[in-house]
């Protein structure tokens, strides 16, 4: 059963080096904090090197939307799907094609500073991350900007408002899980002491101006013309792909990190979404999902390593979890005409180190997809956890970091 890796398909790379590019976070890619993103020059190198012209690309774990906007500078059409209504939201910055004048989003601006009228998120722990003052603040900007006529501009000043409101709340900037540190109260608290609505708006301000240099920064690259398809709020785990596609290339949930609609309540409940909207999507993610298919899974190290995962709650989430990754796979694979491409890492499960690329290769060879290679990076940095105090919210244990990533791509 079991496919060894052989050793003369991997190869160790610097994605940085096999595709230049400005930076990690320029242009649209630099658009937004969200969690575990491809690094764009994983995603232009794998385009490039394995998309043909008028190929599609499909990312069913679409996250912000990275293979989106990378698709768009390489002239791919592409489809998106990710359980996060994030995605349509980043998104549609993607279709802003030429240059938003400046004096009339910060015109806007000085409007929307004079609103009166005040929108409060229908969140009953809304008054958890926010001080009583800062609220009601920040709920006359939002009030203001949805009623901009101007879409382009309203778009804007959104995103820099949401960026403002994760700011001024409890919410720990630096840890993508939301997540209330003490850290994040000293600051809530000493913002309280000095005059803090002004600086609310200088935040506000300086936000819009970061957001139209990385628009400025897109708009250079001369983004091609083509068809992109974005399904954002889908359960990738059911939804079926109702046409043939030529590339699978996604980063499927990590195994430690699976909770990407908690990483942004704050922001959904700001978009309008309401509770039982954000609830309904919470419980379709993989650790609370109570309808996870039985899937045959062929890869003897899978079976090895549930063996020597000793703790029945680790091993639960083990197997949910490629009970889940390789069943959505296995179904969408069926619609992929040339190649999937899978952007992972190996990551532990308590002491036990888990190779997920391996166990992915092993079971799709075994179903007689081809290897044509693992690319193999060293990760230069992480901040999906970065505090001591903050645990894994499945193992409820510290998280060991990941020292690699690979990237897997296979064939028919």
């Amino acid at each position: 059963m079991r496919v060894l890796v052989r050793e003369h398909l991997t190869e160790y790379v610097s994605f940085r080096d096999l595709y230049v590019y400005p930076s990690t976070n320029y242009g649209l890619f630099g658009l937004y904090r969200y969690p575990a993103k491809f690094i764009p020059q994983v995603v232009l190198y794998a385009i490039r090197e394995y998309a043909q012209s008028g190929d599609v690309v499909f990312d069913p774990f679409a996250g912000n939307g990275t293979v989106g906007i990378a698709c768009r500078l390489l002239g791919h059409d592409y489809e998106l799907w990710d359980i996060n209504p994030m995605l349509s939201f980043l998104h549609n910055f993607c279709h802003i094609n030429s240059a938003v004048p400046t004096k009339e989003v910060i015109k806007s601006l000085e409007e929307v500073q004079k609103s009166r009228g005040v929108y409060i998120p229908h969140w009953d722990n809304i008054t958890y991350w926010y001080p009583e003052s800062f609220l009601e603040e920040l709920g006359r900007l939002r009030y203001a900007i949805e009623k901009l006529e101007n879409y382009q501009v309203k778009l804007i000043l959104l995103l820099a408002f949401l960026k403002t409101a994760k700011y001024f709340s409890y919410a720990d900037e630096k840890v993508h899980k939301l997540y209330r540190s003490k850290k994040a109260k000293e600051k809530v608290e000493k913002l309280l002491k000095d005059n803090w609505r002004s600086f609310m708006r200088e935040n506000l301000r300086s936000n819009v101006v970061y957001i139209l240099e990385k628009l400025q920064e897109y708009l250079s690259e001369k983004p091609k013309e083509v068809q992109g398809v974005v399904m954002a709020g889908v359960d990738t785990l059911r939804q079926e792909l109702h046409k043939d596609v030529d590339i699978l290339l996604t980063s499927p949930p990590y195994l430690q990190a699976q909770e990407y609609i908690r990483s942004t309540k704050l922001e959904l409940f700001w978009l309008g979404h309401t509770q039982e909207q954000v609830s309904q999507l919470s419980k379709r993610e993989i650790p609370y999902r109570k309808d996870v298919l039985e899937v045959s899974i062929e890869s003897e190290t899978y079976h090895v390593l549930y063996e020597a995962i000793r703790e029945e709650k680790l091993r639960e989430v083990y197997k949910k979890y490629f009970m889940s990754v390789v069943g959505s796979l296995q179904r969408l694979s069926e619609k992929v005409r040339k190649r999937m491409l899978i952007f992972v890492g190996p990551v532990y499960s308590g002491d036990v180190k888990v190779p997920i690329d391996n166990i992915l290769l092993e079971h799709f060879t075994y179903l007689g997809w081809k290897h044509v290679r693992t690319y193999v990076d060293k990760v230069k940095s992480r901040v999906m956890f970065n505090t001591k105090d903050f645990l894994n919210p499945a193992s409820k244990r510290e998280n060991k970091r990941m020292e690699t990533e690979h990237l897997l791509v296979i064939e028919r």
